[in-house]
């Protein structure tokens, strides 16, 4: 059964938005899976068909190559963030515990969310902590760009560089910052897996905790008058 509630993405996105149909959220869910599993590189539509156990044509009438594919569920992923943080700041009006909340789900434990049934978001979260580069990193990024392809992650820095301006007017570089914490966080964890020496935090249970730390000296003792 389709799910209620969808996000709107980029309509440049798609050929058809997958969150709309069965067959299209059995893309989504194995897509998630598979890159999940082998990685982008080995990533293949017909080793998605395989998957959904449909054809490779029925997947290029939602998705016109891989790398879209990829993109879209990275922007579903940011768009998702946001939605937490909505969730978690609609009832606060000091800025500064907007912008912690907003730090702490940044840093958090990503795990499978029930009220979108069709994405595991804690292996989308180790997609994007992996693959996000890839889809700007390109020749054509200009042409995505101008297509409104990241739309999803533009929204949520927007999102958090105005709460940076309430807690300090002067600041002159939000956008900035948020970006470059978000990234941050992604290659923390990245670093703390793979590269340790490129970072200070330890791959253990209190990671998360001490991402959010980072992340907050980072960020206030940044802005702070």
């Amino acid at each position: 059964m389709a799910s209620v509630l969808s996000f709107k993405l980029n309509e440049h996105l798609y050929l058809r938005d997958p969150q709309h149909t069965e067959l299209g959220q059995n893309i989504i869910r194995k897509s998630v899976d598979l890159i999940d599993q082998l990685g982008f590189e080995h990533f293949t539509f017909k080793k998605l068909a395989q998957e959904i156990e449909s054809t490779e044509a029925s997947v290029y009438r939602y998705f016109e190559n891989k790398h879209r594919l990829l993109q879209y569920l990275i922007s579903w992923y940011w768009n998702w963030l946001e939605y937490k943080v909505d969730l978690a700041t609609n009832s606060l009006t000091n800025p500064s515990d907007k912008l912690k909340a907003f730090l702490k789900i940044v840093a958090e434990e990503k795990k499978f969310d029930p009220t979108f049934e069709f994405v595991d978001e804690e292996a989308l979260d180790r997609i994007v902590m992996e693959e996000f580069d890839k889809t700007f990193l390109t020749k054509w990024v200009d042409t995505d760009n101008k297509e409104g392809l990241f739309l999803s992650f533009k929204s949520l820095c927007k999102k958090i560089a105005a709460i940076i301006k309430e807690i300090n007017p002067q600041y002159p570089y939000p956008n900035g910052l948020i970006s470059t914490a978000l990234l941050a966080a992604k290659k923390q964890h990245f670093f703390a897996e793979h590269l340790p020496s490129l970072t200070n935090l330890k791959n253990d249970k209190k990671f998360h905790q001490n991402l959010y730390l980072f992340l907050e000296s980072l960020v206030f003792n940044t802005i702070k008058k």
